[in-house]
């Protein structure tokens, strides 16, 4: 979308960026960001920050809307802009979050007075120009319905935002206010700022609200403004009112539900072709730091070079993999490039703005929330930024050392909820298991996850794992449980049954591989408690009495054992009845999603699934069901996986037609193109892993083989700096041979329906000839992918040069 709109000021801004595409002809050699549209999911709930920032910045500068659903701060629904604010979170449900200290830009005040402009954010929403939008990473811009053009940028800590206003026939004296006001309009007492008379710069500070998460934080930002015009006057608002008397201003949140308008603002001598620079420094530390940080990253105001580095740092980020062009539509190239874009936005890198606590170790908010990362956002960046994956590690343990717990849910410096089990326990071991072994600290790692699996937090609505009375006796957690020794919402017996089953697998994962023998068999054992709650005999039938034809579902269960019920549907996508299932007192026993699609929700033992669900042609029946009747929604999370399973019943060919199915049907490169929230980028994680061909099992050494969607992908390494490849024969743009009909690696026959992580980082080369029609390849037992159930424990001896830790690579279940 972005390349079809005007690009009113990128031309003439930086040439080279947009034309470095023409320099070669090379297959792999071409700028990738041309196929990268920011403006994806800013519309139908995708809730994606489209706006100027580095990856994993702090800084995240983009126009504001009123809409209901901004979240992202920008919304493409029609909604008029408030303000241009330089911190946001992206893809999130829940409250619009951050969003803090918004510029708000006036040509003029009515009768040139102060009192003329419109000060609070409810009074002065404005409409936008859709054809002037403009959105690449690094940049962003729009022009305003009153003519002025607002274009941004940013370093990590800093937002550049350069105001044009309209040439007119008489000077004109234009204005720019800085709100105390956030997205959510949670700001709470004592927000303060001031203003200096002489320079105009503005520094100030807020307490305000998480948007998913229980406490508060303090924000801090510091601009700095530039223009030929001097500067004419400059004070503070209050409500609908401006005065130039008082240059300083601490106000209380007000008592009715709506914070009380305040800010400061700045007035320029008439001109009748002005422009105005600000420079907006951010931090949670303090004002000093936030003006240090400005001053420090954009010394001069030069929006041209700070825009030129941003460019090239997300040039560099993206460099990992490219794709053959030859035989692609090139909406096919946007989807994917843009997929992995956004995987790279959060979580936010906070190294220095931590006040909690001090540390030399990285910190990382706005990871947001792990349930949903550890299945495709932060495998994905296992494979195309090792280093931030490995700093990331790092945060989470240090987290935990001053906190107490891994968090499974954190932004803006709080603690966020926890939806089901101890998911950071999966992130971690999946970086275990592809070898991240190096700068980690793996002993403490291991304390980490394990204190989840042994000790109940006193509050694990945020933290850590509730029920473990149970779940040690009992071996699942009941529903209506007893817990006195720490508190939540006693709900999602069901899911966090199965959960806690799998991150006890991710624990022995790293327990094998540190030698930990006794631990990983007991963790290994703790794995297989999901059976604990499946009921043979269970039936599903639809509110007409229409039975689905299948038999044996989780279901329920009481402290003294004896079975509860929920209806296997409540809760789906098809579920008509208003059913809760989320974090309500009186919510379900599963977590956003139905009994229906928790029966697949093994990842580590499909095997045993599959038996109990009745072998490989029932279970095939079972997820045809559940894809076919649209029972699972892509656009949550839990319906990721479920697209490739077929490979564990050996049919990797109708995982590969599933997931056509669902991209580019239900992945469009449009403001309204993405199914659900983008979840801080699991949504372009699941698009760009699907697309290249290889979908991972998160916390194990698998990557489910289909065709790619290109022709040829090529990855190179950054670890290892070797360049491993993809290739197809008889690749078609219509997409009619997308059956695998037999495979090579390294120009050796290869029938394994699956690949390890050693695929990408070995150099190696596999070439998949296709078809119209599924074959025999990769369904025959040997080629199925592992499961706990059906493995040895061999190969511990093998240990990695130097390091006392068994190779992840050698690591069996």
């Amino acid at each position: 979308m972005a390349r079809a709109l005007t690009l009113w000021s990128l031309g003439s801004l930086l040439g080279h960026v947009v034309s470095a595409s023409n320099t070669t002809n090379s297959t792999f050699d071409y700028d990738v960001l041309q196929y990268i549209d920011p403006l994806i999911g800013t519309a139908n709930g995708g809730d994606v920050f489209p706006g100027a920032t580095l990856p994993n910045g702090m800084a995240k500068a983009v126009a504001d809307t009123n809409s209901g659903s901004n979240q992202g701060g920008f919304t493409l629904d029609g909604s008029p802009i408030t303000g241009f604010s330089s911190m946001h979170d992206s893809g999130t449900g829940g409250d619009p979050s951050l969003g803090n200290f918004a510029l708000f830009p006036y040509t003029s005040c009515v009768n040139d007075t102060i009192d003329g402009c419109t000060y609070p954010k409810l009074s002065r929403p404005v409409a936008f120009d859709n054809t002037s939008l403009v959105a690449t990473p690094g940049y962003f811009a729009v022009t305003l319905g009153t003519g002025i053009k607002v274009d941004m940028t940013t370093a990590q800590h800093t937002s550049l935002f350069r105001f044009q206003f309209p040439t007119t026939d008489s000077p004109e004296s234009p204005l720019i206010l800085m709100d105390l006001t956030d997205l959510s309009n949670s700001r709470q007492d004592n927000a303060t700022i001031d203003v200096d008379e002489s320079s105009g710069r503005m520094t100030g500070s807020g307490r305000f609200l998480p948007s998913f998460g229980s406490g508060d934080y303090t924000s801090y930002f510091c601009a700095d403004f530039q223009s030929a015009s001097s500067i004419r006057d400059n004070g503070i608002f209050v409500n609908s009112r401006a005065t130039s008397e008082a240059k300083s201003l601490r106000i209380s949140r007000s008592i009715n539900g709506y914070p009380l308008p305040g800010g400061a603002w700045i007035r320029f001598n008439a001109s009748t072709n002005s422009s105005v620079i600000a420079r907006v420094g951010i931090s949670l530390i303090s004002e000093n730091q936030a003006c240090s940080n400005a001053e420090k990253e954009i010394p001069s105001f030069d929006f041209n070079s700070t825009y030129s580095a941003a460019v090239s740092i997300w040039r560099e980020k993206l460099s990992p993999i490219r794709v053959s062009r030859s035989a692609v539509n090139e909406s096919f190239l946007t989807n994917f490039y843009s997929g992995i874009y956004r995987t790279m936005i959060q979580p936010q890198d906070y190294t220095g703005e931590n006040p909690l606590w001090e540390s030399s170790e990285p910190y990382f908010d706005s990871l947001y929330c792990i349930w949903d990362l550890f299945r495709s956002q932060m495998p994905f960046m296992t494979l195309i930024d090792p280093a931030t994956v490995t700093r990331v590690i790092r945060s989470l343990i240090d987290t935990q050392k001053h906190l107490g717990w891994l968090p499974d849910c954190r932004m803006s410096l709080c603690k966020g909820y926890t939806q089901g089990g101890s998911n950071a326990d999966n992130i971690i071991a999946d970086a275990y298991v592809k070898g991240l072994l190096d700068d980690i600290d793996w002993d403490a790692a291991y304390a980490a996850v394990q204190k989840d699996a042994e000790v109940e937090p006193y509050d694990w609505s945020n933290e850590g794992r509730g029920g473990l009375a149970s779940w040690k006796s009992l071996n699942y957690i009941p529903v209506q449980d007893l817990d006195y020794v720490g508190f939540g919402t006693m709900t999602r017996s069901i899911s966090r049954t199965l959960e806690y089953s799998y991150n006890d697998f991710a624990i022995s994962q790293i327990a094998r591989g540190m030698n930990k023998t006794a631990d990983a068999e007991k963790y290994k054992q703790n794995s297989a408690f999901w059976q604990n709650l499946f009921k043979p005999d269970q039936t599903s039938y639809y509110t007409n009495g229409t039975d689905t034809g299948f038999v044996g579902f989780f279901q329920p269960k009481y402290l003294n054992q004896t079975w509860g019920y929920q209806d296997p549907l409540m809760c789906s996508n098809i579920d008509t009845s208003g059913s809760i299932c989320s974090l309500q007192n009186d919510a379900a026993e599963t977590f956003e999603s139905s009994i229906w699609e928790y029966q697949f929700f093994v990842p580590h033992d499909m095997a045993s699934l599959i038996t109990l669900l009745g072998g490989p042609s029932t279970f095939v029946k079972r997820l045809d069901y559940l894809h076919d009747e649209q029972i699972t929604y892509i656009g949550n999370e839990p319906a990721f996986l479920t697209v490739f399973q077929y490979h564990y019943a050996g049919r990797p060919g109708k995982s590969a037609s599933r997931a056509h199915y669902y991209i580019p049907g239900y992945f469009q490169v449009s403001p309204d193109g993405l199914p659900g929230n983008d979840d801080s980028g699991t949504m372009g994680a699941f698009v760009a892993m699907s697309m290249m061909g290889l979908f991972p099992n998160p916390a194990q050494n698998v990557y489910f083989i289909i065709p790619p969607f290109l022709e040829s992908v090529q990855y190179k390494s950054p670890l290892t700096n070797r360049t491993s490849t993809i290739k197809t024969v008889n690749f078609d743009a219509d997409y009619k041979n997308i059956y695998i009909q037999s495979a090579t690696l390294n120009g050796q026959p290869y029938t394994k329906n699956w690949i390890d992580h050693s695929f990408f980082t070995d150099g190696m080369e596999l070439v998949l000839t296709l078809g119209r029609n599924e074959s025999t390849w990769g369904t025959r037992d040997a080629d199925l992918p592992p499961s706990v159930s059906t493995q040895s424990t061999s190969g511990l001896e093998q240990r990695s040069a130097g390091s006392g830790l068994v190779h992840p690579y050698n690591v069996v279940f």
